[in-house]
């Protein structure tokens, strides 16, 4: 299981890489392992701002359909569009291709709160 040493974790399997006020989240490699082949990724919260644990948007996989719950409070400021046409990506490379939205920040002391790989890796066991 890949768990990256620079990325962040929550407790809902999303990671986040902080980037100045900007966060690019998606699910980890541990999530999309548990959920199987993804078929569909929904997105309709983008332009939209959202408070931390508020569901931003639904992935389906064959077995199963999860909310996505934002990891920190802000604007979600893009979208990966690729996910519309290759929901597999989130499967193949949930690190890179698969991200699936970009924030910008309004609530940087929310940072403090998410995991970072050890505690992550003690999470998922």
């Amino acid at each position: 299981m890949n768990i990256p040493e620079n990325l962040k974790f929550t407790k809902d399997h999303e990671w986040v890489l902080i980037e100045g006020d900007i966060a690019t989240v998606g699910i980890t490699d541990f999530a999309q392992g548990e959920l199987g082949e993804i078929v569909y990724v929904e997105i309709e919260t983008e332009g939209e701002t959202l408070e931390l644990e508020e569901v931003f948007g639904t992935i389906e996989a064959v077995k199963t359909v999860s909310d996505l719950f934002m990891p920190l409070s802000g604007e979600i400021i893009e979208f990966n569009a690729k996910l519309e046409e290759s929901p597999e990506a989130v499967n193949e490379d949930p690190y890179n291709e698969g991200w699936m939205i970009k924030i910008k920040l309004s609530e940087e002391s929310e940072l403090s709160d998410l995991l970072d790989a050890e505690a992550y890796k003690e999470l998922v066991g």
